[in-house]
């Protein structure tokens, strides 16, 4: 995944109500739970079947660094969908997105004008339809350039446009990425 979607996936992650399970052994048995059996966790995790066994048993306690990681972000896809598509809804109907980004903007203007591109630091709220479609996007399996190219479009209207009250015509490129943090 890329930078816009895992900060999609980060956003998403910061709405839960609950913490995640802490010890491997809640975190496999939430999964065991979630797939309705420890052979698909098997599978999904690179492990076998008896090892799944063992840590719901809690006779394995302590897992393997990469196994951890990979435990962890599978649970914490999967942690309260309910509650995320709850603040993904609202989002993408009244809330809309704030996007914060440092990342090099550069400008097709008016003749004359500067076009420079430069290092920016933006903070801008994006309205709800910007909202929806990069998360349809998003759950469509777009790329990466896709993602960006919608969050520089809601950021060219909302930022640079001011949302229609000045500088029409331009167009904005947002490259260089140094990061993204979505909230919603």
């Amino acid at each position: 995944m890329g930078i816009i979607g895992d900060g999609l996936e980060k956003a998403a992650a910061r709405t839960a109500t609950r913490p995640i399970p802490k010890s491997a052994g809640a975190q496999m048995r939430f999964l065991v739970k979630q797939f309705k059996g420890t052979k698909a966790v098997a599978q999904l995790l690179g492990v076998s079947q008896r090892t799944v066994e063992r840590y719901v048993k809690g006779q394995i306690k302590k897992p393997r660094p990469e196994l951890a990681a990979k435990l962890a972000g599978e649970v914490q896809q999967r942690w309260q969908p309910r509650v995320r598509a709850r603040a993904m809804k609202q989002a993408a109907t009244t809330g809309g997105i704030t996007v914060e980004t440092r990342a090099r903007f550069g400008f097709t203007a008016a003749p004359g004008s500067t076009d420079d591109s430069r290092m920016r630091r933006i903070t801008q709220h994006l309205p709800p339809v910007y909202a929806q479609r990069l998360f349809d996007a998003h759950a469509a399996g777009a790329a990466d350039t896709q993602l960006r190219d919608i969050v520089a479009e809601g950021l060219q209207e909302q930022y640079f446009r001011d949302g229609g009250r000045r500088a029409p015509g331009l167009v904005v490129e947002f490259t260089d990425i140094d990061y993204v943090e979505l909230d919603f």
